[in-house]
C-alpha cells in the first residue's frame, strides 16, 4: 500500500484523501518509509520534524471527516526548499552561517502551500544560498540523482528534483534564477516551472523591483503543475509587479489540439551554446512528437545576443545587494562562487548598469519580433547529462572549457533573461539510462498555454512514470 500512494501524482493523493480512500496519516507514513527507505542514498532531504507533521496529518483526517470544504492539497505530505523560510523549522540556506537558523515566518510560496492544505514533514537539500545548479554544501553534503547516486541531481533545487523522482513526495517548491527550476527537473526527469513574472510574486526584501529570479514548482506531472499554480498565483499586497495570469486560469483543462502550432527549435540557441551530443540526439528524436501532433517544427531562435549581458550583470547586481554584507563580515565562511558573484556585483559602474537596461530593452523586442512567427520556443533544458557528483561544477562541455561556475548553464541562463515563462518537461533517457528534459519557452503572460504544450507533448511520451531503480531496489 505504501508504494502505490508514493506512486500517485499529488492531484491523485489529494482526491483520494478527500474521498476518504486515503487518510492524510497514511499519506505521512508512506511519505516517512519513503524518506528511511531510499534517502540514505540521495541526501535529499535534510531537515525533519516528524512530531509537528504528525499533528498536521491527524489535524488533516478531522477535518476530512468534518467537513466538505477542504482545500486543493488537503493532507499531502511535503518538504519544502531550504533556501525558503519555513516557520518554527530550520532554514539554512545551505550555509554553514545559518546553520541552526529557524524563522519566525513562512516565505509567501509556502504560506500558499500551507494555506491549501499541505502537510510539512521538512526542507530539502540546496547549495549554499541557492548558488549553482549542483546540489552540495558544507552543512549537509551533496544531494544525487536517484537515477545513478554516484552523479548530481542539479541544482538549486535538486533536493526538491531528488525527492520527486524519488518517489518520496509528489509536489515541491522551488525557485530559479539561472536554471534552479528547469536544470535539476532535467537531470531527475521530472517537471520544472518558471513561471512569468509576477505570476507566483516574490515578496520584496531588499530590492522590491527584482526580476530575474522566481519562485515556481516542481512536479512528476504537469497536471500537477497546474495545481500547484493555481494555488500558488495570485497578487500579493507588498510587491508591485502586477499579476499577468489569474490564479483560476490554471483549472482550466490542459488538452488541446497542437494543430498548427509553429514551434522554433535550436541546438545551440543561436550562439554557439555548446550541448552534449547524446542530449542532442534523444531531444532531436522527440521532435517528431510535435510533429505527429499537429505542429510544425523549424530551425529558428530568439535572437539572443544580449542574453548573456542582461544575465550576468543582473544577477552580479542581484548577489551584491543579497550577500555583500554577509561576504564583507564572513568572506572565509562563504563558498567561493558566491563571493566571486558578489565581488562581480560590487565592481558594476553606471556605465555596466546603463549597458544592461539598454540589452535588456533589445533583448525584448527581438524576443517579441520571434514570438510574432512562432508559438514556443524549443530548446535543450540542460547542455549535459548528470555529471560526477564529486565535481563542483562542470569545467567544459565536448572541449569547450568555461572561466566560471555559470558557464555550462547557459541553456537556462539565457531564457531567464529574457524573462519569459519556460517549463522543463521529460523527453527521454541517454543510453547509458539518464534523463534528458526539454525546455520550452512561450511569450509572457502564455504560462497556461505552455503548461497544455507540456501536457501534450508528456500524454504522447509518458516518460514522467518511468521511476529509476532506485525505487525498487531501495538499496
Amino acid at each position: 500500500m505504501s508504494d502505490q500512494i508514493t506512486e500517485l501524482s499529488a492531484s491523485a493523493l489529494a482526491l483520494a484523501i478527500r474521498r476518504r480512500e486515503i487518510s492524510a496519516n497514511e499519506a505521512l507514513d508512506a511519505h516517512l518509509a519513503q524518506i528511511d527507505r531510499v534517502n540514505p542514498r540521495i541526501n535529499a532531504i535534510v531537515t525533519q520534524d516528524r512530531e509537528a507533521a504528525r499533528h498536521l496529518a491527524v489535524a488533516a483526517d478531522a477535518r476530512t471527516l468534518s467537513s466538505d470544504d477542504l482545500p486543493p492539497l488537503h493532507g499531502v505530505p511535503m518538504t519544502h526548499k531550504d533556501t525558503h523560510s519555513t516557520a518554527g523549522l530550520r532554514t539554512t540556506f545551505g550555509s554553514p552561517l545559518f546553520a541552526d537558523h529557524v524563522p519566525d515566518h513562512d516565505d509567501l510560496i509556502i504560506e500558499r502551500f500551507k494555506a491549501a492544505g499541505v502537510v510539512t514533514t521538512g526542507k530539502s537539500n540546496v547549495p549554499e544560498f541557492a548558488a549553482g545548479s549542483h546540489t552540495f554544501n558544507e552543512v549537509f553534503g551533496t544531494t544525487t540523482n536517484p537515477y545513478d547516486p554516484s552523479l548530481s541531481a542539479g541544482g538549486s533545487s535538486g533536493g526538491a528534483a531528488a525527492a520527486l523522482a524519488a518517489r518520496i513526495q509528489s509536489i515541491s517548491d522551488g525557485s530559479d534564477m539561472g536554471g534552479s527550476l528547469r536544470i535539476p527537473a532535467s537531470f531527475c526527469n521530472v517537471v520544472g516551472f518558471r513561471p512569468s513574472l509576477g505570476v507566483i510574486p516574490l515578496q520584496p526584501s531588499l530590492n522590491a523591483w527584482s526580476w530575474l529570479s522566481r519562485s515556481g514548482p516542481l512536479a512528476r506531472e504537469v497536471t500537477d503543475i497546474a495545481l500547484a499554480m493555481s494555488v500558488l498565483a495570485g497578487p500579493d499586497a507588498d510587491t508591485p509587479y502586477p499579476n499577468p495570469v489569474p490564479a483560476r486560469r490554471f483549472l482550466e483543462p490542459l488538452q488541446r489540439d497542437l494543430t498548427g502550432l509553429v514551434i522554433g527549435w535550436s541546438d545551440d540557441f543561436g550562439l554557439g551554446i555548446p550541448v552534449e551530443k547524446e542530449v542532442l540526439r534523444v531531444l532531436h528524436q522527440k521532435l517528431q512528437v510535435f510533429e505527429d501532433l499537429g505542429a510544425t517544427v523549424e530551425q529558428a531562435a530568439p535572437d539572443l545576443r544580449d542574453a548573456d549581458e542582461v544575465f550576468s550583470t543582473v544577477r552580479a547586481f542581484d548577489f551584491a545587494l543579497s550577500y555583500g554584507d554577509l561576504v564583507a563580515w564572513h568572506s572565509d565562511k562563504i563558498k567561493p562562487e558566491v563571493r566571486w558573484n558578489v565581488e562581480r556585483g560590487l565592481a558594476l559602474n553606471g556605465a555596466d548598469v546603463v549597458s544592461a537596461a539598454l540589452a535588456r530593452t533589445r533583448l525584448a523586442q527581438k524576443t517579441r519580433v520571434f514570438f510574432a512567427r512562432y508559438d514556443v520556443f524549443a530548446s535543450p533544458a540542460a547542455q549535459l547529462l548528470p555529471f560526477d557528483a564529486a565535481l563542483r561544477y562542470p569545467t567544459e562541455i565536448d572541449g569547450v572549457p568555461f572561466d566560471n561556475y555559470l558557464e555550462w548553464m547557459r541553456s537556462a541562463c539565457v531564457v531567464s533573461a529574457t524573462g519569459l515563462p519556460a517549463l522543463c518537461v521529460p523527453a527521454g533517457f541517454s543510453e547509458s539510462g539518464l534523463p534528458v528534459g526539454l525546455q520550452l519557452v512561450m511569450d509572457h503572460g502564455q504560462d497556461v498555454e505552455l503548461l497544455r504544450v507540456g501536457y501534450c507533448f508528456e500524454q504522447a511520451t509518458r516518460y514522467a512514470w518511468q521511476a529509476p531503480d532506485l525505487c525498487h531496489t531501495g538499496s
